[in-house]
């Protein structure tokens, strides 16, 4: 299978600001591990959008995928009450 190329919409480097230091590694491990698998076990899609949810620990990814490009786009990082709103 090939390798999906992560890209990040701009506002989410806000949310990484608001993310402690040891949390935001393992965020950005989970992200990197989306690039090969991008429909992890434990992956929901949202209901009434293109957008899937991932959790890592309290948090929560938010990502869509398009697979015509291989390419997946984070679009929200944030613990459940900020994320979903």
């Amino acid at each position: 299978m090939a390798e999906y190329k992560i890209y990040f919409k701009e506002s989410v480097e806000k949310d990484f600001r608001t993310v402690p230091k040891k949390d935001l590694q393992k965020i950005l491990f989970r992200i990197e591990a989306l690039a090969k698998d991008p429909r992890p076990p434990g992956h929901e899609k949202l209901s009434g959008q293109e957008k899937y949810r991932v959790r890592q620990g309290r948090y929560r990814i938010i990502y869509s995928i398009q697979d015509k490009e291989l390419t997946v786009w984070v679009v929200k990082i944030g613990q459940r009450k900020d994320v979903y709103r």
